[in-house]
């Protein structure tokens, strides 16, 4: 059932935003689909290649009044942004979790989160400047001017359908481009909530322009058009691979955040309830449906087995259902497909000889009928050889490892052509350090479950991507530098 309090919200007409907010050609939509019931939600604009040229030359023409903008007028109108979503929170988290399944709380804790990508940015958006370079001549002088790229376009991923959308958006508005977003199919609501809080704020026509429907088509559009300098893409290293290859037939430039395989290691000198209660929130938040949560936790074997017990403890006590509940923990899955990748990983390990400490199941009827939930699971026995431990799980499966050395578990966790996000729980002042150099992830949480924040880099290596986003990083990403050589 749709919650009462926003359901005549969500019954409102949904567009595609293209200068101006407008139907899709032909009035094509698609579902939403709640993943806690199966239940459809709205109806969205089904955009495909045409819609998509469009919203690019929208963007184009608006570009060189954009960037022409103060960049005081420009943070401004960011900062403004960021108050609607605050002011809005309740709202718009509610919507987050009707289209996502994502818990209430963490819901709240996003709108915040996207928030975040605004007020940073707007701060920023201040502070960007070229520099006066000595020059080898009496007779010259060296200027550098920082400019932005043009149009920007951003494809983002279902699991945080509202900071998907500001950590890109943004630094790009910052830097003066333009900027067209393709939000991921199954939450566009929260993408469309977030640029009318844009538009609210101030925005000309054509500054943000959002399409949503027929992502390959989309994405083909992008990659075709002369006037998209940069395209930010979130999801699967296969599409990642894809838009490689062909962004390079036009030189354009990418930032890719792609699949991870994060490996979270917990020594013997660790404080052990802080590392357990860490790792639980890490694995299971959202789910287990974020791209840094622990897919492979290595315990050292002087404390497996307590933690063992603690971490399948907790595990146990986390409530699961309806994710609108405020003491729910953990929601449903995506969908069916979501739901058979994590089945498939739970019997592949299962058939090979791992142990189910609990969990292992889908949960069906009462109130979990026409939802993917699919119950918290701990792993014992777990392989190299099984796919646990060689793809992405994407849901609630904590396959529980031991090792015996520093060495060892630092080649274990490196072994992997992902390289997203790690994580190492030590008091060991100098292992800290060594941890930290030699783990080969973008990102490295020290006794940190949690370290993503809108002011500092995000990116992965290896196949998890290239380029940052957030931070200074993320803003310059988006600028061009050019060389001004004077004669005087």
């Amino acid at each position: 059932m749709k919650d009462a309090a926003h359901a005549s919200w969500l019954d409102r007409p949904w567009r595609l935003l293209i200068g101006e907010w407008l139907p899709a050609e032909g009035g094509r939509t698609f579902p939403v689909i709640n993943p806690a019931t199966g239940e459809r939600l709205a109806e969205v604009p089904y955009a495909g290649a045409a819609e998509a040229g469009r919203a690019i030359e929208s963007a184009q023409k608006a570009f060189p009044g954009w960037a022409a903008r103060p960049a005081a007028e420009r943070a401004g109108l960011l900062q403004r942004a960021a108050d609607r979503l605050l002011a809005d929170r309740e709202r718009l988290a509610r919507l987050l979790t009707a289209e996502s399944g994502k818990p209430i709380t963490e819901a709240r804790s996003e709108i915040g989160y996207a928030a975040g990508f605004l007020q940073f940015a707007a701060e920023e958006a201040k502070r960007i400047g070229g520099r006066v370079i000595p020059a080898s001549s009496p007779s010259k002088r060296l200027l550098t001017l920082r400019q932005p790229i043009g149009v920007a376009a951003a494809i983002t991923i279902w699991n945080f359908p509202a900071a998907a959308i500001t950590r890109p958006v943004a630094p790009a508005l910052a830097a003066g481009c333009t900027v067209v977003v393709k939000p991921d199919e199954r939450t566009p609501l929260s993408a469309i909530a977030v640029c009318e809080a844009l538009q609210e704020s101030g925005l000309p026509p054509g500054v943000l322009n959002l399409v949503t429907g027929d992502a390959p088509a989309i994405g083909q559009a992008f990659l075709e058009h002369p006037a998209v300098g940069k395209i930010n893409f979130t999801g699967s290293t296969e599409v990642g691979r894809y838009l490689m290859r062909h962004a390079a037939d036009r030189v354009k430039r990418l930032t890719l955040e792609l699949g991870g395989h994060a490996p979270f290691i917990v020594f013997d000198d660790a404080d052990p309830e802080a590392a357990v209660q860490a790792a639980v929130a890490s694995k299971f938040r959202n789910a287990g449906q974020t791209c840094i949560c622990a897919n492979r936790i290595y315990i050292h074997e002087r404390m497996f087995e307590p933690f063992a017990a603690r971490f399948t403890t907790l595990t146990r006590s986390l409530r699961v259902g309806d994710p609108q509940d405020e003491t729910v923990r953990v929601g449903p899955l995506i969908n069916k497909e979501g739901y058979e990748n994590v089945a498939h990983h739970v019997e592949d390990a299962r058939s090979k000889g791992a142990t189910v400490l609990c969990g292992g199941r889908r949960l069906t009827g009462g109130a979990f009928a026409g939802g993917f939930y699919f119950e918290p699971t701990v792993l014992t026995g777990v392989t190299d050889q099984m796919v646990i431990m060689q793809e992405e799980t994407f849901g609630p499966v904590a396959p529980l490892l031991s090792f015996s050395g520093e060495a060892d578990v630092i080649a274990a966790a490196n072994a992997t052509p992902y390289g997203l996000a790690a994580y190492c729980y030590t008091r060991n002042v100098g292992r800290v350090f060594r941890m930290a150099e030699q783990l080969r992830f973008g990102v490295v949480g020290i006794n940190d479950p949690f370290p993503g924040t809108p002011q500092a880099p995000f990116g992965g290596w290896k196949a998890s991507g290239i380029g940052k986003e957030g931070g200074q990083m993320g803003l310059e990403s988006f600028l061009e530098t050019k060389l001004v050589s004077w004669g005087v």
